[in-house]
């Protein structure tokens, strides 16, 4: 079997790998290969392709700042207009020539004789590769819930990440199970075509309005014609978020702001007592992911509507049985879940120094430094991963930071070929021991929530301005480092 050999393994077409991807071309480094287990660049918004579909950071904010888009047809793009903004900007960038297509990987280990790292895929084949960069992110693999009989629904059922086109809901019986980012986007068109919708909510999440319009025709010619407009209008944006950060790492005194906001929303849009109080939530703000809709609320307010708030406890062949004994029928049920956000990199097999695998290094919860590089995984160098994650902010401004941090680490190891970059234990833990302080103080450990690993860690959530990450990866710290010759590199001097 022939291998493949590259300077730079990027796992991924997503926002990540493309943004790690077209950082390193623009500094020069073109032996890049992206490999990505779809047919398409895209990530989840590829993947994710459900009705309603679309992105609660505003348009100019969630895209790359070296590649602002004027034609944006709306504050809050669809999921349609987001992947075709991938596409161009893979095929204008030239990153798209360097992407192979349904190539997954399975495995990569390092092999400490040559310092490099061999990845395999699916269909067989295999890589060798100076730097590893894995970009699966942390919202790739869909979630399900662990309850018996998922297997035994008769009728159709899906995950929303998988949305099955195919199925005809209009007039159908429907059950959608979870009520979260998701949920709240393709409930609305549910609750229009189908017959009766049936959704079963665990937790109630806090609902603020999405400020969302339309741009005109005059706005789109401005912003064409002056692209000071763009970087105003992203800045506006930017400042907005870094504050609604804050607020939830330390400056929590301005919370009740956001809890007023959401309640009157839910007051407003809900005239039903009963119905109110079951969708009131009863966490603090911000410790599970808040959500925007304008009408999510009232297609739950709608007379074909059902809102179950005892938990589901079984699924059967023709609905779903809940705690009180009640079953409810089903034709079609959806799943609304989320994804597996904690198991970073799963299902790949990743073994470093001494076979050691990435799984048992985060027994304990993924944690890397900088959220970027593991002790014992020389010129590995993680995008999107452990505590990288915001409560509030675009994560397109935390992945332009790592991309330029891998940058400079990529060009160390491209001009000084006899060395490989470790990261040290030390650094490691001085980092982590303080994100997770200064998580303690935050509101991200105030309930259970898709944030945290079984263990209660906090394992996605960076419990700072986007500011502050940019300013701490701007510089390569070789201080941090294990800075080793390498074994190959060594034999041959002898």
């Amino acid at each position: 079997m022939e291998i493949i050999d590259t300077t730079v393994l990027v796992v991924g077409a997503g926002f990540a790998g493309l943004a790690v991807a077209i950082e390193l071309r623009r500094a020069g480094i073109h032996d890049v290969v992206v490999l990505e287990a779809a047919a398409d660049v895209g990530g989840v918004w590829r993947e994710n392709t459900y009705p309603g579909a679309g992105c609660d950071v505003p348009s100019p904010l969630y895209s790359f700042s070296f590649a602002p888009n004027p034609g944006w047809p709306r504050r809050y793009a669809r999921q349609p207009d987001i992947l075709g903004y991938l596409r161009r900007v893979a095929r204008r960038s030239g990153v798209a020539s360097q992407v192979r297509p349904r190539s997954e990987v399975v495995s990569a280990e390092f092999d400490a004789a040559s310092s490099r790292w061999l990845v395999r895929t699916a269909d067989g084949g295999t890589y060798s590769t100076r730097v590893l960069v894995p970009a699966t992110g942390q919202l790739s693999r869909p979630a399900y819930p662990a309850v018996p009989g998922i297997g035994s629904f008769a009728g159709p059922s899906f995950h929303s990440a998988r949305w099955d086109h195919g199925v005809n809901l209009s007039g159908r019986r429907v059950a959608v199970i979870g009520t979260g980012a998701s949920a709240v986007q393709f409930v609305p068109h549910l609750r229009r075509v189908a017959a009766s919708l049936t959704v079963f909510q665990r937790t109630a999440p806090y609902v603020l309005p999405k400020r969302d319009r339309v741009y005109s025709a005059t706005r789109l010619r401005w912003l064409r014609r002056w692209p000071l407009l763009q970087r105003l209008d992203r800045l506006g944006f930017w400042l907005y978020t870094e504050f609604a950060q804050q607020c939830l790492a330390r400056w929590r005194f301005f919370a009740p702001l956001f809890t007023v906001q959401a309640r009157r929303h839910l007051r407003r849009q809900v005239p039903d007592p009963a119905l109110r109080s079951a969708l009131r939530p009863d966490h603090a703000l911000g410790c599970k992911r808040v959500l925007f809709s304008n009408d999510y609320y009232p297609a739950l307010s709608g007379s074909s509507v059902d809102v179950v708030t005892s938990e589901v406890v079984a699924v059967t062949p023709d609905g779903v049985r809940t705690a009180d004994g009640r079953h409810h029928d089903a034709d079609v049920l959806v799943y609304g879940t989320g994804f597996t956000a904690t198991d970073i990199l799963a299902p790949i097999t990743v073994r470093g120094l001494g076979g050691r695998t990435l799984a048992e290094a985060w027994r304990d919860g993924a944690r890397a430094h900088l959220g970027i590089t593991v002790p014992g995984f020389p010129n590995l160098f993680v995008m999107y991963g452990p505590n990288t994650n915001l409560g509030g902010g675009s994560v397109v401004h935390m992945l332009e930071s790592q991309a330029r941090y891998v940058r400079e680490a990529v060009r160390f190891l491209v001009d000084h070929p006899e060395f490989d970059l470790d990261v040290r234990p030390e650094a490691e833990q001085r980092w982590d021991d303080e994100v997770q302080k200064r998580l303690a103080r935050s509101v991200w450990t105030r309930c259970r929530s898709w944030y945290r690993g079984v263990h209660g860690r906090v394992v996605s959530i960076w419990p700072g301005r986007t500011s502050e990450y940019r300013r701490r990866t701007r510089a390569l710290r070789l201080a941090d480092f294990h800075v080793r010759r390498a074994a190959a590199r060594d034999r041959r001097a002898a």
